[in-house]
């Protein structure tokens, strides 16, 4: 199946970037943070509040590995490298491709993690977090692209290049 799954950190531009995307390439869209809440009727951060971190990643992973798309572009949730069965699955129906953002720049543009329903620890900071998923994101991926200094058309455009695409 073509498909196109996005993953990174949260505010990198996965679902910004993945609209435009699939307007380009005449894709549909799926954002699976948008499933999620679909399926339980629950905001993101009201099911970790409600079933703890576990919790929602077990309702990521479910969700995840039962999509069945066919030319979409997939913008994924930031934690869904945490389930290894739905990125083989995922990576089964498309090309995965990581959109890497520096530290400080991602910094920059999170202002509340927590209003995002993003998955943290108690204890761990950003920094951690960002450690700690790039290993995953870097293992699951197909392809990386850099974001560092770019717009969203350049980050499009090196997309469309790296799959070997023209607009």
């Amino acid at each position: 199946m073509k498909n196109i799954i996005l993953i990174g950190m949260p505010a990198v531009g996965k679902s910004t970037i993945g609209v435009v995307l699939a307007k380009i390439l005449g894709y549909k869209f799926i954002d699976t943070d948008i499933l999620i809440q679909e399926k339980t009727g629950k905001l993101l951060k009201n099911i970790i509040k409600d079933q703890g971190t576990m919790g929602f990643i077990n309702i990521e992973e479910q969700v995840n590995s039962e999509i069945e798309a066919e030319n979409a572009i997939i913008a994924t949730g930031g934690s869904a490298i945490y389930s290894s069965k739905a990125m083989q699955h995922l990576g089964s129906i498309g090309t995965i491709i990581y959109l890497r953002l520096n530290f400080e720049t991602l910094n920059a543009r999170l202002k509340n993690i927590k209003n995002r329903g993003v998955i943290f620890q108690e204890n761990e900071s950003l920094s951690d977090l960002y450690a700690q998923r790039s290993a995953l994101y870097e293992k699951y991926a197909h392809i990386i692209i850099d974001e560092d200094g770019c717009n969203v058309e350049d980050v499009i455009e090196k997309i469309l290049l790296a799959l070997g695409e023209t607009k």
